[in-house]
């Protein structure tokens, strides 16, 4: 247990570096629950669980999409060889600036036979956007 000013705060599966920066005293005792008392008051362990998003969007375009991408990505930024591009990467990461962006997707718009609207454009920062964007874009023309 660890005590600070009539508090004392017992957790548990906490990282080893964590555990050494607790007070010498702290105990460990369960896995995954945490123990507050005060004053000798005690109250109810308190589980921890792994944070889970309440909403979670997959991939939407497929992989052949996304492989076509990351070939005009790389062909319009002039990517080195040994560069790897993959749906997460970012333009900007690969060196792209608003321009180069502008261009890339004036590549898609070619390839694909789309048509981006500007707004649109400029909110797309990775391979995968882009590629998810295609997606929808394709799938909403053949309505």
């Amino acid at each position: 247990m660890a005590s600070i000013a009539g508090t004392t705060v017992s957790m548990t599966s906490l990282s080893s570096s964590f555990k050494h920066s607790l007070a010498p005293d702290a105990r460990i005792s369960s896995p995954n629950s945490i123990s507050i008392s005060i004053k000798g008051k005690t109250f109810p362990s308190i589980s921890l669980q792994p944070r889970v998003s309440r909403f979670q969007v997959k991939c939407a375009a497929k992989p052949e999409t996304v492989e076509k991408v990351c070939e005009i990505v790389k062909k319009q930024l002039a990517v080195s060889e040994g560069t790897v591009v993959s749906g997460e990467s970012k333009f900007s990461a690969l060196g792209a600036d608003s321009l180069d962006t502008v261009e890339i997707v004036m590549g898609l718009e070619e390839h694909f036979g789309i048509s981006v609207e500007e707004e649109t454009a400029q909110s797309i920062t990775t391979v995968q956007e882009a590629a998810d964007m295609i997606e929808k874009l394709i799938e909403n023309k053949s309505d």
